[in-house]
């Protein structure tokens, strides 16, 4: 009987140990739950060796999300209407001897034989030319002598009046700028190396814009290396789609590629820039040319604009005649008008020519081109 009782015995105390074991691991088990993970032992939580390589950042830096790159700010050009008046403050704040000459005589108390001598040299030489000088001579004497000097206010009104002749108020100035059958207008720049004529380009398409006008840049000028990229800036800058072929590729080629696109989307003009030329290169000038006919094949050009350096005085009119026997320019844009250029070239060349002085630059700014007005820059020169 005593061995019994003996294994009942055993195998009561192996129960109680087990129960015992069974209860002490559930309470730890519940107060490990109820610590915070800060708490638990390292082994509970996974380490990842950091990438030596890597920057250090914060777990807030890690979630952020990258930032979206900056969309290209379109700017809004300044309207024709609000650049006149600035363009002729500089026009009549700039050191034009022309200018000096004619107020020099509205100066004088009394004007002899030898004053009038030096005022027609002084036209001369500010390159109005002998045809214009003369005529503008004759009309002032002639005038003067009737009611005299004695009234400055008078005398300046009649030297503005003959001024505002001889500039020719009747021209038309308008950019031709409208196809037809709703074709867009077609506008090619030409002119010879050093005249700012990509350039010139970039701000024509800036002053269409500021008029509401929609239009596509075509880089023709395929010989100089940055000229595709140079007009491609001007035109990201107001939202205009630049045209561009390889280096060194076909310049006829890539003036018809952007008439097309210009025709498929439908805009108002496109404006086609040119290799810069020297015009006493033949090949270059019949290469002018034929970007012309080429272009033609896919819409009429509408107009053709002479970029002309103002400080250049006559070697420009040689320029000018070359170029519009190649290509029959329709207007001029002089450039560099303020400084050292003599205001007189803006007669002689519209009489050289038959065509007017459309647009012109008096400033390096991006809106410093404006469309030209006879009024507007007699009043200039005359301070008024």
């Amino acid at each position: 009987m005593e061995l019994p009782l003996l294994i009942a015995a055993i195998v009561a105390v192996a129960l109680v140990i087990v129960v015992a074991g069974v209860i002490v691991s559930m309470n730890r088990t519940r107060r490990l739950a109820s610590r915070r993970p800060s708490e638990l032992p390292s082994a509970s939580v996974p380490s990842v060796e950091p990438d030596a390589d890597a920057p250090a950042t914060s777990s807030a830096e890690e979630r952020a999300p990258e930032p979206a790159p900056d969309a290209p700010s379109i700017e809004a050009p300044e309207r024709a209407s609000t650049r006149m008046s600035r363009l002729r403050r500089r026009l009549a704040g700039s050191n034009n001897a022309l200018a000096s000459a004619l107020l020099g005589l509205l100066a004088r108390d009394r004007i002899d034989e030898s004053t009038w001598d030096d005022v027609e040299e002084t036209l001369i030489t500010s390159d109005l030319g002998v045809g214009p000088t003369t005529e503008l001579m004759g009309n002032l004497r002639r005038e003067l002598s009737i009611d005299g000097v004695q009234d400055p206010a008078v005398a300046r009104a009649k030297l503005r009046a003959e001024l505002i002749k001889l500039v020719d108020p009747t021209l038309d100035r308008g950019l031709r700028i409208t196809g037809a059958d709703g074709q867009p207008g077609v506008v090619m720049v030409v002119g010879v190396n050093g005249t700012g004529k990509t350039t010139t380009i970039g701000k024509i398409a800036r002053l269409l814009v500021a008029e509401g006008r929609t239009l596509v840049l075509g880089a023709a000028d395929t010989f100089r290396a940055a000229a595709a990229d140079q007009l491609a800036t001007w035109g990201s800058r107001v939202g205009v789609q630049t045209v561009r072929g390889p280096e060194g590729g076909d310049p006829a080629s890539v003036a018809f590629d952007a008439v097309a696109q210009g025709v498929a989307q439908g805009v108002d003009v496109v404006l086609v820039d040119t290799a810069g030329r020297l015009h006493t290169k033949t090949g270059l000038m019949d290469e002018l040319g034929k970007i012309k006919r080429v272009i033609e094949k896919k819409a009429p050009v509408t107009e053709v604009l002479l970029v002309i350096d103002a400080t250049t005085g006559q070697n420009g009119l040689i320029q000018a005649r070359i170029f519009s026997d190649v290509v029959a320019v329709t207007g001029i844009v002089l450039t560099k008008l303020d400084g050292s250029a003599k205001g007189g070239i803006v007669v002689q060349v519209q009489r050289e020519l038959g065509v007017p002085v459309k647009l012109i630059g008096l400033g390096e700014g991006a809106d410093d081109l404006a469309p030209f007005t006879a009024e507007g820059f007699v009043d200039g020169l005359l301070g008024a």
